[in-house]
């Protein structure tokens, strides 16, 4: 049940830390800032319960990627051993359970406002606070603010015309309508196939009349091999979590395996088919890692991504749909890497339409379908979007965030999202941002990011009370050292070479800047705990009586 949404007030109500978002990171930051600092936490929401992308995700086939026994917290024992996953990749609806679960546990409800947006957040440089506005006029003054707002959270709908004409109607996978959406008997149009049309489109396929898949860019992707675990199998996972975790938090992507150490080419032909035949076979995303140069060595990299694309020539029986949907002009897994149930399959259907609007582009929305360039009308009744999000930046932009001088943070970060360590902004003093650009976050299982980020940041503020220091800021340098080393370590990679989500190639304007840290969540996390034990360098830590800091400038 949610909590009771307070009345408006002129009056600011003061709590230590205000924290925006309810799902992984805000229940977290809550718990720790609340429960184990004792400070006093008001968590602002705009759904009606806690579970961030996992409330608002509930498209057809909508189900995690990382498996279920390592995508959830770690700091608990007793939640750890008491929650039961019923399979290998768990869905949305069990995902939402298991937060809800972890929210009545640990009591986080009573300090969440449900059904409310953050409008405002200003920097007060006179009393060295935030102002928080909510959507229902509520008033916060807080000396810390903390996003837990996501990664993926500001759906992007492309501007087609005719949108406003079409007499169906039409969902974006990031919204999807709680009491879910009847197909059947339906001409349904899926837009998109990045991860939530990967996963969408074979259970739509199996409840609509006719599917027609509009698709631009071709997606390599890996089966997931999504079956029901025994319970022998997660009590042996129980029995031996300190293990995994401690693997899991040392590694490049937060998961409890290391890359292989061989290089691609270092085997012979048969030898690599082998370990890429058995990786395919045992599915999910240990296939990315069977070497250790697929992301690095472009030769290696053709190896995978020839695999993968002799697999599509061999499910998609029509070889000209079959030839549509390999990818050929950007490395395996420079993209988002995608897992999936069917998807190949799917598109043998006789019910299944492929358009290849790279070639073919989607001229306009009718009245009654979709019309692209060589003047065919495809019919359709429901348009889905599968057409991803204002990745890493959107969701700070739907907010009025404001630092020192008055400074939007939308043109601090004009040029490209600058931060250091993916956590703080120099002209924003106490603003802290959990998997913000510049950290590992959508590199990484985000749980293991995002527990990481959580304790580094309660750890500086435990060490700022004890120290006496009122204010944390980001220094100017330490920004733009952090921000060069991130886009150079992209530079040394593969993900440079493909128009992604990444470097915002997705969102017509936006800047190209590889926006994540892509040197693996065991060197983040070596660097992070170096800087701690250093007495936090990089970072300007003031008291009551110190000089006036820098001016930030856009």
């Amino acid at each position: 049940m949610s909590a009771s949404r307070p009345q408006p007030s002129a009056t600011a109500k003061q709590v230590d830390a205000v924290v925006i978002g309810a799902g992984f990171s805000g229940m977290y930051m809550l718990h720790k800032l609340r429960d184990q600092l004792g400070l006093s936490v008001q968590v602002i929401e705009r759904a009606a319960e806690v579970g961030g992308t996992w409330y608002w995700n509930r498209y057809p086939g909508a189900r995690c990627d990382s498996e279920s026994y390592i995508y959830c917290f770690s700091f608990n024992d007793d939640l750890l051993q008491e929650w039961e996953w019923s399979g290998k990749y768990p869905e949305q609806p069990e995902i939402l359970r298991y937060l809800n679960f972890v929210a009545d546990r640990l009591d986080l409800r009573r300090n969440i406002a449900f059904d409310t947006s953050v409008e405002s957040a200003h920097y007060n440089e006179a009393n060295n606070s935030w102002k928080v506005t909510t959507s229902d006029g509520e008033h916060f003054q807080a000396q810390y603010l903390i996003t837990g707002i996501g990664c993926l959270s500001t759906g992007q709908v492309p501007k087609i015309p005719g949108l406003d004409q079409f007499a169906g109607q039409w969902y974006h996978t990031g919204a999807w309508p709680h009491e879910g959406v009847d197909f059947s008997g339906k001409r349904v149009g899926v837009i998109g196939t990045g991860s939530s049309g990967v996963q969408s489109i074979p259970v739509i396929a199996a409840q609509a009349d006719h599917l027609t898949v509009f698709q631009r860019t071709p997606q390599f992707t890996v089966p997931a091999r999504h079956e029901t675990v025994d319970k022998a199998y997660l009590d042996d996972i129980k029995a031996n979590y300190g293990d995994i975790w401690e693997i899991a938090r040392n590694s490049y992507g937060g998961y409890p395996y290391h890359r292989g150490e061989e290089s691609a080419l270092a085997v012979s032909d048969e030898e690599r088919e082998a370990r890429y035949e058995a990786a395919w076979q045992r599915g999910g995303f240990r296939f990315f890692s069977v070497f250790n140069d697929i992301s690095l060595d472009r030769r290696a990299n053709d190896t995978a991504s020839e695999f993968i694309r002799r697999k599509i020539r061999a499910i998609v029986k029509d070889p000209d749909t079959a030839e549509k949907l390999m990818p050929t002009d950007y490395p395996f897994a420079a993209k988002r890497p995608l897992i999936d149930t069917d998807y190949f399959e799917t598109y043998n259907r006789d019910n299944v339409e492929l358009v290849d609007i790279r070639h073919c582009p989607i001229e306009t929305i009718t009245e009654r379908g979709v019309r692209t360039a060589d003047g065919t009308e495809h019919p359709v009744d429901i348009l889905v979007f599968a057409t991803g999000f204002d990745a890493m930046t959107g969701s700070f932009f739907n907010i009025d965030i404001r630092g020192r001088g008055g400074v939007s943070l939308r043109d601090a970060w004009a040029e490209g999202p600058k931060s250091y360590l993916g956590l703080a902004v120099h002209g924003f003093p106490n603003l802290f941002t959990i998997t913000g650009p510049g950290s590992p976050s959508v590199l990484c299982n985000m749980p293991v990011c995002i527990e990481q980020h959580v304790e580094w940041i309660a750890d500086l503020i435990a060490h700022a009370k004890s120290q006496g220091i009122t204010q944390i800021e980001a220094e100017p340098t330490s920004q733009e050292d952090w921000v060069r080393h991130v886009n150079e370590i992209a530079a040394m990679t593969l993900f440079v070479q493909a128009d992604s989500w990444y470097l915002g190639a997705n969102i017509p304007g936006k800047p190209r800047v590889f926006m994540p840290y892509p040197g693996g969540m065991g060197n983040y996390r070596i660097k992070c705990d170096e800087v701690a034990a250093s007495g936090y360098p990089g970072f300007s830590l003031l008291g009551p009586s110190a000089p006036e800091p820098r001016t930030a400038t856009g």
